[in-house]
């Protein structure tokens, strides 16, 4: 019965308005609507925290304020990790008659900043009336009386990712407790601070307290809902890899008149080698790269197929003629990537000189699907550039290996890990698909994958259960930019979400 997912969707929307879950909603938005300062206040400590990968201090003491709020709560807390580790946060409450057991995932740190590219210090958070620009001045919320507009934005880092699912967790497990709803459901908490770091530490975190996180099932609080604004639930994540590959020229950087067409010029050779690898829709033209891929189930296409098309009003948003691809954008997003980051070479503009640079170095990302692993891309990589006549080296080399080898790459290669897609059809999967739409109100653009990559292999791999993404923050929210920022109506959103999960689900 895996092509009646849609039907459950169909289904959860007859009668929604009469529903008991839509009694909850109603009564955690009333409490909502009278706790918005407090709400935003929370938020708004929380970003202070400067709990990036270059404040271990700041992503520490971010740790101990959460265990904190938890146990004010009720929970049994601890922080799980070691010193090589910025700690995670692991709690647990239980229920009586509770039958099952879900966890809650968010991480609490966030990308690296570069103050001068920020409107505003990006730890000292301030809200706007809009979108960032020069009609969006600072708004006084702490002055302001509630209701605040939903359309307001509190900027700062990570106040999106993923502070915003932290806060709307704390809020809506409040909400319950004032409203008088025990929750349907044992709860556990998993709040790291190392994911925008590559969570290299998690594996082995989790294995050694599987039986403190065991459940039934993993909600990642983590990502933008669909561009539409629509609420959304998303079914995995693609897997990532990096790389930053350097290629090598003359020893010195030499007068292009005088040795142009003769010496190797490192930025052309990189431009070629880019060329042979990815083309122009996108597509990896590495042989064999997308051998053993897995294909789409009927499910997952018809999900796809449900999801609300925003491609016109991107490509004018984002200032662009056209995509790469033909496919649209989920389509496109469930296939694996070659993305480049970056190029350097030589320099540009006024700094520009008529040489031929030393080098070239191009930064990579792979974005891999199932059934694609680390290793298998790697090779596939790798045994491309050998065919393609490179010598792939992992230090800078020497002078006899330049004379000995035209063509000479340096291989930096950086962590990874591989994508998820769970079961869309699962008993768990309907379940969180009914209660989450009974509690928006309205259908749910259903992902069976998003593009970006989280780390929730280690979840699925480790407990054997399904693992389903629970986005909340806005698509336009710049994280891994400067400028982060929430809308406020997410959030609000997000708090109705997770009170229903919390207070509704079962199966």
């Amino acid at each position: 019965m895996k092509s009646t997912l849609f039907a459950v969707l169909a289904f959860t929307m007859v009668g929604a308005n009469a529903s008991h879950a839509d009694d909850l909603t109603q009564a955690v938005n009333g409490w909502r609507s009278a706790h918005e300062p407090e709400i935003v206040g929370k938020l708004d400590a929380l970003t202070r925290y400067k709990s990036i990968a270059a404040d271990p201090p700041g992503l520490t003491a971010a740790a101990t304020a959460l265990e904190k709020e938890l146990e004010s709560r009720g929970f049994t807390a601890d922080l799980l990790g070691s010193a090589d580790a910025p700690p995670v946060v692991c709690a647990s409450l239980t229920v009586p008659g509770a039958k099952r057991t879900v966890t809650f995932y968010a991480h609490y740190d966030g990308q690296p900043v570069t103050p001068s590219q920020w409107s505003s210090d990006p730890f000292d958070p301030v809200m706007r009336s809009g979108p960032l620009g020069a009609d969006m001045p600072a708004v006084d919320w702490k002055h302001a009386k509630p209701p605040f507009d939903p359309e307001w934005r509190l900027f700062g880092r990570a106040v999106a990712d993923d502070k915003t699912s932290i806060v709307a967790f704390l809020a809506a497990f409040d909400a319950l407790k004032a409203i008088g709803r025990k929750p349907s459901v044992n709860i556990k908490v998993v709040w790291e601070g190392e994911e925008e770091a590559g969570s290299a530490h998690l594996a082995e975190i989790l294995r050694a307290n599987a039986a403190k996180l065991s459940s039934d099932l993993w909600l990642i609080g983590d990502a933008p809902v669909h561009q539409s604004r629509a609420p959304t639930l998303y079914f995995g994540a693609r897997g990532m890899l990096g790389l930053e590959m350097t290629i090598y020229g003359p020893q010195r950087a030499l007068h292009d008149g005088h040795y142009g067409n003769w010496a190797p010029n490192p930025a052309a050779m990189a431009a070629q080698l880019i060329a042979a690898m990815r083309g122009d829709d996108g597509s990896i033209l590495i042989p064999g790269f997308v051998d053993g891929v897995r294909g789409l189930t009927q499910t997952e296409r018809s999900a796809l197929a449900h999801v609300p098309p925003t491609e016109g009003a991107l490509e004018q948003q984002f200032g662009i003629a056209g995509s790469e691809s033909k496919d649209g954008l989920y389509a496109s997003l469930m296939r694996p990537a070659l993305n480049i980051r970056g190029i350097r070479s030589g320099q540009v503009g006024a700094e520009a000189a008529s040489a031929i640079p030393v080098d070239a170095v191009v930064s990579i990302d792979f974005r891999i699907v199932p059934d694609q692993t680390v290793a298998g891309v790697r090779a596939k990589f790798e045994n491309f550039l050998l065919a393609q006549g490179w010598t792939i080296v992992s230090d800078a080399p020497d002078a006899a290996t330049r004379r000995a080898h035209p063509r000479i790459v340096k291989l930096a290669w950086k962590g990874g890990y591989p994508a998820l897609r769970s079961d869309m059809t699962s008993p768990a999967a309907r379940a969180v698909i009914a209660t989450a739409s009974k509690a928006a109100g309205k259908p749910l653009v259903v992902l069976p994958m998003m593009g970006a990559s989280v780390p929730i292999y280690f979840f699925a791999e480790t407990f054997k259960v399904p693992v389903i993404g629970l986005p909340v923050v806005n698509h336009d929210d710049n994280q891994h930019a400067a400028n982060e920022n929430i809308r406020l109506q997410n959030l609000w959103d997000g708090i109705d979400t997770y009170a229903s999960l919390m207070g509704e689900l079962g199966w």
